[in-house]
């Protein structure tokens, strides 16, 4: 519950980043961990859907680890096509540009999803990846969505 306040609060911070819908959860032990699963529609290219799916530690695990206000980085994602594709105006260089980010922490770490369109492939890149402000860190998932019209590339 902490978690999803502070990841309310991270997002109202950030108006261009898009809002996550809890479309599922998991619980994976007796402690209240669960695994927590969120629909992201990419506000920039319409008809992708991303999935991430992402650790909430639970209040038992908390206090029995001492560390109220924090969540690991990992994360998993998955994106696909939801309907028609239409590409608005994005990022297209190497760099790509923030899709959705939430705080695993009150302010040292966060889950970001990152597009990137490889347009020699044509296809969009959809990375999730931790950030830590100390360090960084090498929990990544990708996921692509090819496009196979030549019309959803404007």
């Amino acid at each position: 519950m902490l978690t999803r306040c502070l990841t309310a609060l991270a997002l109202l911070a950030m108006p261009s980043v898009t809002w996550a819908e809890e479309v599922g959860e998991i619980g994976v032990d007796w402690s209240g961990n669960d695994i927590v699963i969120e629909a992201i529609a990419d506000p920039e290219v319409k008809g992708v859907t991303c999935h991430i799916a992402y650790f909430e530690r639970g209040v038992i695990d908390r206090l029995a680890n001492g560390n109220w206000f924090e969540d690991p980085s990992n994360s998993s994602i998955s994106c696909r096509q939801t309907g028609p594709i239409e590409i608005g105006d994005i990022d297209r260089d190497e760099n790509g540009e923030d899709v959705f980010s939430a705080s695993r922490s009150i302010i040292f770490k966060s889950i970001r999803v990152k597009r990137i369109f490889d347009e020699g492939n044509n296809t969009l890149i959809y990375v999730a990846h931790g950030r830590e402000i100390v360090r960084g860190s090498a929990k990544v998932s990708m996921s692509t969505v090819p496009l196979y019209s030549a019309a959803a590339v404007n």
